[in-house]
């Protein structure tokens, strides 16, 4: 494990990608793995080909200049993806908007005007924990978890949000669904983003809901008229 600043924030993340790719540019074959996250990056290591020491001595990672090639935000990709809010798709989003002392309009007002980087995917396969949630929507976890939250649902935990790509027990506060199947094991890439990529939210109603929900049953679905993809906050 490499440790960096215990805290999430965009300049630590920034340094934890510098030092996953540098890691990445040595193309050692003893190392199988690079699994980065808000603050620290894991390493697997095939012990039979090398010592685990003499690998971690061998990247000199002390040395690294952490500033020099950085890759600027505008080259990672901004996903903007549907959401419909509230109702049966967002059954907690009175609850996060009692407990900030809000309406669900301005529940949904704060949550569709913020970028959210994706600091890493994890959980399960294409879950992404986002960065940047505005501080008048932090609200703790549910007392009980759910046994099953529907694929697609968004959520806030703490001062987090994400969304399930799949059916799942969890106990984050849902406040919407979007129709949007970002992971999807016979598509390539199977993960519509990677950490490092942005998603911005924005709301849609019932009908509009429906409908993409009825084209992606029909076959006629056709993702890039409803998740653009941009380089612009």
């Amino acid at each position: 494990m490499i440790y960096f600043d215990e805290q999430i924030d965009p300049d630590t993340f920034k340094e934890v990608q510098r030092i996953e790719q540098y890691i990445k540019d040595q193309s050692n074959k003893a190392i199988l793995e690079i699994i980065p996250s808000y603050r620290a990056i894991m390493l697997t290591i095939d012990i039979t080909q090398s010592d685990a020491t003499e690998i971690i001595n061998s990247l000199d990672l002390g040395n690294v200049d952490v500033d020099a090639g950085l890759t600027s935000n505008s080259q990672f990709k901004i996903l903007h993806i549907p959401v419909y809010y509230g109702g049966d798709r967002g059954p907690d989003i009175e609850t996060v908007a009692k407990h900030n002392q809000l309406t669900s309009e301005e529940v949904i007002k704060l949550h569709t005007e913020n970028t959210y980087l994706i600091y890493m995917l994890g959980f399960m396969p294409g879950f992404p924990f986002l960065g940047g949630l505005n501080k008048q929507l932090h609200t703790p976890r549910r007392e009980e978890p759910r046994t099953s939250i529907p694929a697609g649902s968004v959520g806030i935990a703490n001062n987090q949000t994400g969304l399930y790509p799949k059916s799942s027990p969890g106990g984050w506060q849902i406040i919407g669904q979007t129709p949007i199947q970002v992971f999807d094991i016979n598509r390539d890439p199977m993960c519509l983003y990677n950490s490092g990529d942005y998603i911005k939210f924005y709301a849609i109603n019932e009908q509009t809901l429906n409908q993409i929900e009825e084209e992606q049953k029909s076959n006629q679905f056709d993702i890039e008229k409803w998740v653009t993809v941009s380089n612009e906050y």
